[in-house]
């Protein structure tokens, strides 16, 4: 190497070093996702497309949807395509509900275990690619007991399943979140005391709850349920018990909800969920973020 090339080598490094520190040339920050409140956050079960739309008004997340968005039944090809969506997405998914299809049957003489395990390693496994870290176990339809088959032994094959998925959870960095549904749409696991003890016969480490406010209001549950269940809980739905609004269309009170949640020191995500409509979530972040810090 010439001697003079070499040192023009090193000027032009040590002219790139300066320009570097030089006041106000600084690398370009990184995008981070509002925060609505210290240790808590709002976001809307929606497409992914809404994402923009979603951090203008201030949300921190979005929660995708198994079926729609991780299409476990579908090849790997057709989920990469879709995995762009995520990569582009404004703000970040961090979990995903409507795990099951109601065909894929999880309790009675047609469940089908076996079938329940192989669609959950694919999706546990895209999910992860997507960043993901919560699936929603609804799936109401899934889960439903067969009219005639005994209630003891549909619990039995639920809470085997759910032994079975933990493994495959844990080996894709996922938890899954047992969600109680009203009774107008499953039979099994209606209250929220409910999929806790289950969540603690499971044992798992994998396996945790989410409560959706809106089923826990529809079956006359009190937010003091919520503070038995530290540990477990690790994440939320919301909305109105009328017609499953978002909050503010009719002005429920979810304070007494939001203090319970603070009294277990919860520090996740806040899902809304239900028949909103894109006008009504600016007005739905503000009411939640204020009732949020009146709570006690």
């Amino acid at each position: 190497m010439k001697i003079g090339s070499g040192l023009r080598g090193v000027i032009f490094i040590s002219l790139l070093i300066s320009l570097l520190f030089l006041p106000g040339c600084k690398p370009a920050a990184k995008v981070v996702a509002p925060q609505a409140n210290k240790g808590v956050q709002f976001g809307v079960c929606t497409a992914l497309a809404n994402s923009g739309k979603l951090m203008d008004f201030g949300y921190n997340y979005v929660e995708g949807s198994v079926q729609r968005d991780l299409m476990p039944g579908t090849p790997d090809l057709e989920f990469a395509n879709k995995k762009r969506e995520f990569d582009t997405c404004r703000l970040p998914v961090i979990a995903c509900n409507s795990f099951l299809p109601g065909t894929l049957k999880v309790t009675g003489p047609d469940a089908r275990p076996d079938s329940v395990l192989r669609y959950a390693e694919v999706a546990f496994r895209r999910a992860a690619a997507a960043r993901i870290r919560i699936i929603v176990f609804g799936s109401g339809g899934a889960r439903r007991i067969p009219d005639g088959f005994d209630v003891q032994e549909a619990r039995k094959q639920f809470v085997s399943l759910l032994k079975q998925l933990g493994p495959i959870a844990r080996k894709h960095g996922i938890t899954i979140a047992i969600e109680s549904l009203q009774r107008s749409e499953t039979n099994l696991i209606n209250t929220f005391e409910d999929a806790l003890l289950l969540a603690r016969e499971v044992n798992d480490e994998n396996i945790k709850v989410l409560a959706d406010i809106f089923h826990l209001m529809r079956e006359n549950e009190k937010p003091g349920v919520l503070e038995r269940s530290k540990n477990y809980l690790v994440h939320c739905h919301i909305a109105e018990i009328k017609d499953r609004t978002a909050p503010g269309v009719v002005g429920d009170d979810f304070r007494p909800w939001f203090s319970a949640l603070k009294k277990i020191g919860y520090q996740g995500g806040i899902s809304i969920e239900g028949s909103w409509k894109i006008e009504n979530l600016q007005k739905a972040i503000v009411l939640m973020n204020e009732q949020w810090k009146s709570s006690q």
